[in-house]
């Protein structure tokens, strides 16, 4: 019951909860149009880097889908397997950095030019980092970990446009087509970092420890 005209606990749950899915759809629509855009401005810049970015958006899709699910139901065991899942595609995401990374460094591979590209990522940067720090107070305010941890997913996807972009930017400004690749292995510490706070949070607090607890 609402008292001095303040919403009752129960309904600022909903609320949140209402916040949180709307969150996730939002970064799920996103990464959908995202997989389309990357795969036709990666084709025609032969962008390896862009390539890979379109790979990080199906993982991201993965990572968003898994936590709509377990929004439906918020058992004990059900956000296990979802924290299990997210630390999954934190690992995935770390290894198809390393490897692109690699590659492109070995194979001196220069791409072309691509506006489009450099557009895309410099507004996926800013959509994601908004998401993300929205997925973080709304994980903390309803205390689920699995949107706390999502939320980092999506920072570090952030993170990563960062980093294509700024490769993109460099190739086609000075020619510095090895500054995308240098900076992608960056980036594979902190997947590497999160997936296992994720599985030791799991195995030792069966996965549903409040956040700032």
């Amino acid at each position: 019951m609402a008292v001095g005209g303040r919403p009752s606990t129960g309904n600022r749950g909903a609320e949140l909860m209402r916040v949180a899915i709307r969150l996730e759809r939002v970064t799920l629509g996103w990464n959908v149009v995202g997989v389309v855009v990357l795969a036709f401005t990666a084709f025609a810049a032969r962008s390896v880097a862009l390539a890979g970015f379109g790979l990080d958006s199906l993982i991201e899709i993965g990572a968003s889908t898994v936590v709509l699910w377990e929004l439906a139901g918020s058992a004990e065991a059900r956000q296990r397997r979802a924290l299990g899942f997210i630390g999954v595609a934190f690992l995935a995401l770390a290894v198809y950095i390393t490897a692109q990374s690699t590659f492109v460094l070995v194979a001196g591979q220069h791409p072309r030019q691509s506006v489009v590209g450099i557009a895309w990522t410099g507004l996926t940067a800013a959509v994601m980092f908004g998401l993300a720090a929205g997925k973080a107070a709304t994980g903390k305010a309803l205390g689920n970990p699995v949107v706390v941890t999502e939320g980092r997913v999506t920072f570090i996807d952030g993170l990563l446009a960062v980093s294509v972009l700024i490769g993109l930017t460099l190739n086609a400004t000075l020619g510095a087509w090895w500054a995308d690749p240098l900076a992608g292995f960056v980036l594979v510490f902190y997947g590497v970092k999160e997936a296992l706070t994720i599985f030791g949070e799991v195995r030792l607090n069966g996965g549903v420890r409040a956040p700032g607890a």
